[in-house]
């Protein structure tokens, strides 16, 4: 019985926020404009101007290098050699595989943030760290990535690993990126 609730309350939430990113969407091919609000805590740029304040999941898309333990074996005591040190080469081979596996790229530093889309770009605010704002500015923006039904969003930079945005905000914020970065190229990725 509570899985169904569970499932009723996700799917309500996930028409609501498809049903917000529409609604964004027919606003503005209708000649509207995003609508400013306050957003404290956070110090703009001259002419910056806030168009929203959520929070997301977020993650970066990245490999990386993964250290492992060499020199796996144990001590025998050979009756002719005496006490001795046997490499377990087994071992170590499924150590290295584990942590090059470990290495590809993937999706890390999944955190919660606080996202403020701007004039300028989008500003995460990691949990834990209430002072230290990342900026991603949409001129160095590479790709947008969207996959309808799913609320995430990936943005791809010139200058950094990709970003994954998900949440209820997501689809909203993907309206709004799309407006404020007309000529970044926009994917949309089937759901199957």
């Amino acid at each position: 019985m509570r899985r169904r609730r569970d499932n009723a309350a996700e799917a309500t939430a996930q028409q609501e926020a498809e049903d917000a990113a529409s609604a964004l969407a027919l606003h503005l091919q209708a000649g509207g404009a995003l609508a400013p609000i306050p957003a404290l805590g956070l110090a703009l740029d001259p002419g910056e101007t806030v168009y929203a304040d959520v929070v997301c999941a977020t993650a970066r898309f990245y490999a990386t290098e993964v250290p492992y333990e060499q020199g796996a074996g144990y001590f025998e005591d050979h009756p002719t050699f005496g006490r001795q040190w046997v490499p377990n080469h087994r071992l170590d081979a499924r150590r290295r595989r584990q942590a090059e596996a470990a290495a590809q790229e993937q999706w890390r530093d999944h955190n919660p943030a606080r996202v403020v889309l701007t004039s300028t770009g989008l500003r995460l605010n990691l949990a834990g760290a209430p002072t230290a704002w990342l900026p991603f500015d949409h001129v160095l923006m590479s790709g947008i990535t969207v996959t309808p039904g799913r609320r995430e969003l990936v943005l791809s930079y010139s200058v950094c690993a990709p970003l994954l945005l998900a949440g209820a905000a997501a689809p909203w914020l993907s309206v709004a990126v799309r407006h404020l970065s007309p000529r970044t190229p926009v994917q949309e990725i089937s759901d199957n």
